[in-house]
């Protein structure tokens, strides 16, 4: 005899529902019929960090209403309705699956590329070294000033460009989340933060110059600086408190990355090592990564110890909240590895002569392979690099 499937009990579809475990097989899920859509929720709660997907600059083919994204899961392009991804908008942090993005207003905007869910951050003229913003003052907008007091100016360009760095999130700013958002600033070297409700940004001034990277971890910021440093800050109470812990200089490197194993309940620091090559034609200059190094704290140290190998661990970092995941739960993705994308390029006359600094790292032989799902070429609008995005409705 045959069974009717859209006839399953509701309580057994709910039931096979919570055991999906990754986004599109839900979405899936939903689409098999009216009954077994109107029987599960829209937005699961109950996933796991997913595998992410690689938000790629936009072509001059591209409607400039969508975006395309590199799901690595699938191994296939797909395209979102993104009309915020204009090129006079730079995304500058990942985290939760939401993108911070800035234009040439003070605005600064949290979207989330999935639902289309926005929330809005205080404004750049928030920030305490901003002492006044005036639209008439044309190529001079913001009045700055400098530790020792004194006063310069800025243009709506390069405020938007390089004034953050990146900005980190505690938490998704979906539903009624107390997320904390922190800036890494690049003129200073400063860590501000906002909580959810807030109208301005405060400085963590015991942290300055702990600006190489920054993490969210057990109720925690951690940044670290240039020689491996950390600073552990808590921001929950009425003024943030800064604990540091030093560790030996961890000499050599370009770029440091926390990363935060939580299977493991590790702390990971990813060293980026870069090299200056020439393009083959005009012998134009640019930097691209050649080797990674990883390390574990031992907190009894404290100090950072090699790590030889990730096992089935891998990990994401960039433009993006370093991320670690395992090929257990999705075997799409290589162990033992590291998936990187560049954060630095935007910031260098150099980048556009070049293909954007991205690739799979191995750790057991160092080689760099390709990712297969985007080569720039004359046709992309310099606007940043491709950035990692975790999928989270």
């Amino acid at each position: 005899m045959a069974v009717d499937w859209t006839q399953l009990p509701g309580e057994l579809l709910e039931s096979i529902s919570n055991n999906l475990t990754i986004y599109a097989d839900y979405l899936r899920f939903r689409s098999v019929c009216h009954c077994w859509r109107s029987s599960v929720p829209k937005t699961p709660r109950h996933l796991p960090p997913q595998l992410p997907w690689l938000m790629l600059p936009h072509t001059r083919s591209q409607s400039q209403s969508h975006r395309a994204f590199f799901d690595v899961s699938a191994q296939k392009i797909r395209l979102l309705k993104y009309p915020e991804s204009s090129h006079r908008k730079r995304c500058c942090g990942s985290s939760h699956g939401w993108l911070v993005i800035m234009d040439e207003t003070p605005a600064i905007l949290l979207i989330n590329p999935l639902t289309r869910a926005k929330v809005q951050l205080p404004p750049l003229s928030t920030f305490p070294i901003v002492l006044s913003f005036n639209y008439y003052e044309i190529g001079k907008e913001y009045a700055l000033t400098t530790p020792s007091g004194d006063i310069y100016r800025c243009s709506l360009r390069e405020m938007r460009d390089s004034f953050i760095k990146k900005v980190i999130l505690s938490v998704s700013p979906a539903g009624d989340n107390n997320f904390i958002a922190l800036a890494i600033l690049n003129l200073t070297g400063d860590l501000a933060f906002c909580k959810n409700g807030d109208q301005s940004w405060t400085f963590i001034h015991d942290a300055k110059f702990f600006s190489e990277d920054v993490i969210y971890h057990k109720e925690l910021f951690y940044a670290v600086d240039k020689n491996g440093a950390i600073a552990v800050c808590d921001v929950s109470g009425a003024s943030p408190r800064v604990s540091i812990i030093e560790t030996p200089s961890q000499f050599g490197g370009d770029i440091q990355y926390l990363v935060n194993s939580e299977d493991d309940d590790e702390l990971l620091l990813v060293t980026r090592y870069l090299d200056l090559v020439y393009d083959n034609v005009d012998l134009n200059a640019f930097f691209k990564s050649v080797k990674f190094e990883v390390f574990r704290i031992n907190w009894n140290g404290p100090l950072w110890e090699r790590v030889t190998s990730l096992g089935n661990r891998t990990l994401f970092v960039g433009g993006n909240s370093s991320l670690s995941l395992s090929t257990s739960d999705f075997p799409a993705c290589s162990g033992n590895c590291i998936y990187f994308t560049d954060d630095y390029c935007e910031f260098n006359e150099e980048f556009a002569f070049g293909d954007y600094d991205l690739g799979i790292f191995k750790l057991c032989d160092g080689s760099i392979e390709p990712l297969p799902c985007y080569r720039r070429s004359s046709h992309s609008q310099i606007q940043g690099p491709p950035i990692w995005v975790t999928p989270n409705p």
